[in-house]
């Protein structure tokens, strides 16, 4: 129910997913960094929104159908579980869960480098100087993705942030093997990943 005259954004949407559905879909990646003033400088001019959410939901038909004048992303997945990482933010006379900074670039990490420039993600993660070492661990031991957990920790240490080096590095499965992440990209043998040459030069 909404009062007369109100109008309800794509947050009051998701609120009700959560509250009354139980939904775990969430503002997600660029979406979640935006909305804790992480991100303002990345602004695009048609408003994206970036959710994430657990495999095998769906997502109501009157949520689908309303016009929140934004283009709505909902990706579906399991890399991560879908109770972790997240926090809440208040919103008018609500609070949203949204993913943390730590889990927001995790997720970004997730659809580059199809669909989220990495060097992009690389800005994003240098101004991240203050994540909470526990949690980024449990991110990183939960996480599925290799490709995603070798990028963070690439990106994590090329930036020098303090919080890296409070990190257990074998709780964390790396995978084996060589990864290509970017084809005549330059190769990093610490992390056995090919990264795209203009992230490679981007100053740590």
């Amino acid at each position: 129910m909404i009062r007369h005259s109100d109008k309800v954004d794509y947050l009051g949407g998701i609120y009700a997913l959560q509250a009354q559905l139980g939904s775990t879909v969430h503002p997600a990646g660029k979406t979640a960094l935006e909305l804790q003033g992480k991100a303002h400088y990345l602004k695009q001019s048609t408003k994206r929104v970036q959710l994430f959410g657990g495999v095998g939901e769906n997502l109501p038909l009157w949520f689908k159908k309303q016009d929140w004048g934004a283009v709505l992303e909902c990706n579906l997945t399991s890399f991560l579980p879908p109770a972790i990482g997240l926090i809440e933010i208040e919103h008018k006379s609500f609070k949203v869960k949204v993913s943390s900074p730590a889990r927001a670039v995790m997720e970004c990490l997730y659809l580059a480098p199809r669909l989220q420039p990495l060097v992009e993600v690389y800005e994003l993660m240098e101004g991240l100087n203050n994540l909470r070492p526990r949690l980024v661990q449990q991110l990183l031991e939960q996480c599925t993705s290799i490709k995603v957990k070798r990028l963070f920790l690439y990106m994590a240490d090329k930036a020098g942030h303090d919080w890296f080096d409070y990190l257990d590095m074998n709780k964390v499965n790396q995978g084996a093997g060589k990864r290509s992440i970017a084809e005549n990209g330059v190769y990093d043998p610490k992390y056995k990943i090919t990264v795209p040459k203009e992230l490679a030069l981007e100053d740590g």
